[in-house]
């Protein structure tokens, strides 16, 4: 039985944000470590991702302001972990690629994030687990394409 207040336990984005915080415990203190915190995270993620991209598209694509990426990729590039080119085809448009360094920290920091996440989250099966991250996938994938209103 939960000592929380009936009303909040159903409020879906209640939940899904505290689960957030559970999940992402041990990963802010790896993160705090090295001197990131979780937008830096998702940053590295994304490139590790999508490979080399334009900032323009990295921050639409992170849902990130424009100018606070631009801040994120500054700390980054400082800690070695991006680099920063001008587009071959377009001069106008900065692109942002993970360094040799960045890309060995990202694949460290996400098996970190699937294992300490999967170790919090360990009251639910696997099965659970999926479940739970197909349905959150789904609500964050309607809100990107704009679908809610």
């Amino acid at each position: 039985m939960s000592k929380r207040p009936p009303t909040l336990l159903g409020l879906p984005s209640y939940l899904a944000g505290h689960v957030s915080r559970i999940g992402n415990t041990q990963l802010v203190a790896i993160l705090a470590e090295r001197g990131l915190r979780l937008p830096h995270f998702a940053v590295l993620c994304g490139l590790h991702d999508l490979g080399p991209t334009a900032q323009v598209e990295l921050a639409d694509r992170l849902g990130l302001n424009p100018s606070h990426l631009v801040g994120y990729l500054d700390r980054l590039e400082e800690a070695g972990l991006v680099a920063r080119s001008r587009d071959s085809d377009d001069r106008r448009r900065q692109m942002a690629e993970l360094t040799t360094t960045g890309t060995k920290t990202a694949v460290e920091l996400i098996t970190h994030a699937i294992t300490s996440e999967r170790a919090q989250l360990s009251a639910l099966t696997d099965a659970e687990l999926n479940t739970l991250t197909a349905l959150l996938a789904r609500v964050v994938t309607t809100d990107d394409d704009g679908s809610v209103s």
